[in-house]
């Protein structure tokens, strides 16, 4: 993969991991090293510098908020949740993202342009 394939990759990749965070939070709490995990696990590589920023920003926007819960292995963690707010964006999101993929798809199945 060329160095400007990659980059593209990347962009799209970030463009969507807030819609991909707030999906993962929307099926059970998860602390953030649980959310990288998953996100990894589906092939969406993500660093902890670019993950803490959005769940502060998506926390400061009223769409996440967090409790604090002891470990059994080390200091308490953060384990976050989507709230009311959270539930309505991702709503939201959702709809902008089936018309994003639905127009892409229309685009891809193109046979040619009429002139």
């Amino acid at each position: 993969m060329t160095q400007q394939n990659e980059n593209t990759e990347v962009q799209m990749r970030k463009g969507v991991l807030e819609y991909c965070i707030l999906l993962i939070l929307s099926k059970q709490d998860a602390y953030s090293s649980d959310i990288i995990d998953t996100l990894r696990n589906n092939d969406v590589n993500v660093a902890e510098g670019t993950l803490y920023p959005l769940l502060a920003r998506l926390k400061n926007n009223g769409a996440l908020q967090y409790r604090w819960e002891e470990s059994k292995s080390g200091p308490p963690r953060k384990y976050y949740h989507l709230t009311a707010e959270g539930a309505q964006y991702l709503e939201m999101l959702d709809n902008s993202w089936q018309r994003l993929q639905a127009s892409i798809n229309n685009l891809r199945e193109l046979k040619s342009i009429n002139k």
